[in-house]
């Protein structure tokens, strides 16, 4: 590709700010909010978890796409973030495991790209400013007037049901000792990876399945899967899992789940100003005052100080900005955390909270 040649496209932010920069993926003009990911590897995991659904997503790591994609690297079926935003991407990747260049899997799966931009001048306004929502375009005669109302009516919305099930899905493990409802928010395929690696038959239920439901399966856990936007909007799920907490069932919360764990324990969530994206961010156990690193990503967060002290503790906090992590429980057999143990591509020192959740299916 003679890049030299490519087609300029535009970045315009809630703001005002304008980038211009040039287009790579599919041609078009798409709307979302703009985060940053500090992630250096795994950009086709990142493309492809629901966590960023409608949101276009920026590489702090100044170049993308060395060693290509393929069939295999997939966080879900498809790519699911609004837009791509890098400094420099690489058309010609090696490696041996690599099919197709990062641009063929862009225009593959409808995502619109912006590149050669200064992504760290965009990373210090986001960290600055907070996230805002913004727009990609290759249109050269945008009008900017316009494309600022838009960016002032758009919103993300309820998103969970566009990534969850339609319907329970049953997997075997070759060595089942356990059975484990998975609630399905935009669970990544990892989590399911490994609890069936663990001995666990799996069933995914539908993010808006009851609590009679579950119970009728009478599982021996429950995990609450990761997912995309505001925890609050989940309210069938909420009073789901607050009827389920008499019952005493090991329960294991990741990201989305741990935040609607907590909800339905009487805490609240808050969004923060440009949240944890990334897979070297670092978090603090309460438990053993060892600093892992993990990957995670999310944009809100469980108030700690809203978390009631007969029904939970903290077990995890960043250890940059000291928002709760984790909880672990006491009213109840179960615990969550904001981060993924069973992170693909990312860290996996914390994959040992699997093994936690066995054991209180174990005392089960």
């Amino acid at each position: 590709m003679d890049f030299t040649k490519a087609k300029k496209a535009f970045l315009v932010l809630a703001d005002g700010t304008v980038f211009e920069g040039k287009s790579f993926g599919c041609e078009g003009t798409v709307i979302g909010e703009v985060v940053f990911t500090t992630t250096m590897v795994g950009y086709q995991e990142t493309m492809t978890d629901p966590n960023y659904c409608g949101q276009l997503v920026a590489q702090t790591f100044p170049l993308i796409g060395n060693y290509g994609t393929n069939d295999e690297d997939y966080a879900s079926d498809n790519s699911v973030i609004s837009g791509y935003i890098v400094r420099e991407y690489c058309e010609e990747p090696s490696n041996f495991r690599c099919k197709y260049t990062i641009d063929d899997f862009m225009k593959k799966h409808g995502v619109i790209g912006l590149y050669d931009i200064d992504t760290r001048r965009l990373t210090r306004i986001i960290r600055e400013k907070g996230v805002m929502n913004g727009m990609i375009t290759n249109e050269a005669d945008f009008n900017k007037e316009e494309a600022m109302k838009k960016l002032a009516a758009y919103e993300i919305g309820e998103v969970v049901s566009k990534f969850s099930v339609k319907e329970k899905q049953i997997f075997k493990s070759e060595n089942a000792k356990y059975n484990v409802a998975l609630v399905d928010f935009g669970n990544k395929k990892s989590t399911l990876d490994a609890l069936l690696s663990m001995g666990c038959d799996v069933t995914v239920l539908p993010y808006d399945v009851s609590a009679d439901e579950i119970k009728a399966l009478n599982p021996d856990g429950i995990v609450l899967s990761n997912g995309p936007g505001d925890p609050a909007l989940n309210t069938k799920a909420i009073e789901t899992f607050k009827a389920l907490i008499p019952e005493k069932i090991p329960t294991f919360g990741i990201c989305l789940g741990h935040q609607i764990l907590a909800l339905a324990n009487g805490a609240k969530t808050m969004k923060l100003k440009y949240g944890h994206r990334g897979a070297n961010q670092p978090v603090i156990s309460l438990e053993t005052d060892r600093t892992y690193i993990v990957s995670q990503n999310y944009g809100y967060a469980v108030d700690k100080e809203t978390l009631p002290e007969n029904v939970g503790k903290l077990s995890f906090i960043n250890a940059n900005d000291k928002t709760c992590e984790g909880i672990s429980y006491v009213n109840a057999p179960a615990f969550s955390v904001e981060f993924h143990p069973d992170a693909c591509s990312g860290p996996q020192d914390t994959s040992y909270l699997f093994d936690r959740f066995i054991k209180l299916m174990e005392g089960k």
